[in-house]
């Protein structure tokens, strides 16, 4: 498996390979966790109450709608599991983290193509694709590594179609709280109350916190909660992040600075890379993908700089590449350092 963020086995200065919050932890996120190292001795909360009812008034849904795991990662294959479908569709690309669930499952996985015509953004001829042989379909809203969201009438539509045709919809949501749109979707999840809808999300992208592993999954079946359930082993989040998470669930204000740095630094970024020649995709996510024919990957990695070589996903190939959108300082060093390369 590849992912971003392998900076144990590069030297690097500068790593633009993960998606990460380009403001850091939070302070009351990162008192949490320091008030955390005296509760060691203790077993956290098998049950997680504290944590599900904090989460539950952040997203303004029930508590027992929630299951909470070790990071998204654990939940995909957790779903997988426990439903055993035996067809998924997979749009493509998209993060290799569906594919890998899949792989756990004696299950048939098809691929569904989107266009670099269209900006790889899914449209009608998805939903045109479901059938009553899919039993499950895995989307990214915004897609990962694209950056592009559904269109709100396609996922509409992809979820009415689904409840026709009795398909699980997941959705992973990981990225949405950086987008301002995000509203737009959850209202319409909400309101639409598909009880084949299973919503994933994360801490760790928002608050800035992959090393303490926090993921939760919303589904309005209780009935596949608890069969959800059943796959994660007991006492699966530490005391860590059930701290971590009862004090980030708090931080609103937060995420609304979030947006708005990251609306204002992806604009310069995507206007850089367009002057210097690369091809670059619209983007309303925290990452920006683009294309280029010089071997920017090795270029920057002699920089210490670690970009996301994207052409180990499928449907994508070489020259495509991602970078996170980080802070102006970092941003400025990303820029001078491809100004260079790109002169030679």
């Amino acid at each position: 498996m590849v992912h971003g963020g392998d900076i144990y086995r590069n030297c690097i200065s500068l790593d633009y390979s993960v998606n990460i919050n380009p403001l850091g932890i939070p302070a009351s996120v990162e008192a949490a966790l320091r008030e955390a190292v005296s509760l060691c001795s203790r077993y956290p909360d098998i049950r997680q109450e504290k944590l599900k009812a904090a989460i539950a008034e952040m997203d303004k849904v029930a508590a027992d709608e929630i299951l909470c795991g070790n990071g998204a990662s654990e939940l995909f294959p957790a779903i997988l599991h426990a439903l055993k479908p035996k067809k998924i569709l997979i749009p493509v690309p998209s993060f290799y983290g569906y594919e890998w669930a899949a792989g756990t499952e004696a299950c048939e996985v098809s691929y569904f193509p989107l266009r670099e015509q269209d900006n790889f953004v899914l449209g009608e001829d998805f939903i045109e694709a479901l059938d009553k042989e899919t039993e499950l379909i895995y989307l990214a809203n915004p897609n990962n590594p694209t950056g592009q969201l559904i269109p709100p009438e396609i996922l509409k539509g992809i979820l009415k179609r689904c409840q026709e045709l009795d398909i699980i919809v997941v959705v992973d949501e990981c990225f949405l709280p950086f987008c301002e749109e995000a509203s737009i979707y959850e209202e319409m999840e909400a309101g639409m109350k598909c009880g084949n809808l299973i919503q994933v999300r994360a801490f760790t992208k928002t608050f800035a916190i992959p090393g303490v592993r926090l993921g939760y999954l919303i589904c309005r079946n209780r009935e596949v909660c608890q069969k959800i359930a059943r796959q994660l082993p007991e006492w699966n989040l530490s005391v860590f992040a059930q701290m971590a998470g009862c004090a980030a669930a708090k931080e609103t204000e937060f995420i609304g600075e979030s947006r708005k740095l990251i609306k204002e630094q992806r604009s310069i970024l995507t206007k850089e890379l367009t002057s210097l020649g690369f091809r670059v995709y619209p983007s309303q996510a925290d990452y920006i993908l683009f294309y280029t024919e010089l071997p920017l990957y090795e270029l920057l990695l002699k920089k210490q700089i670690l970009i996301r070589n994207c052409e180990n996903y499928r449907g994508l190939s070489k020259g495509y590449y991602r970078i996170a959108v980080r802070g102006q300082a970092e941003n400025e060093r990303l820029i001078s350092a491809l100004r260079e390369v790109t002169e030679k």
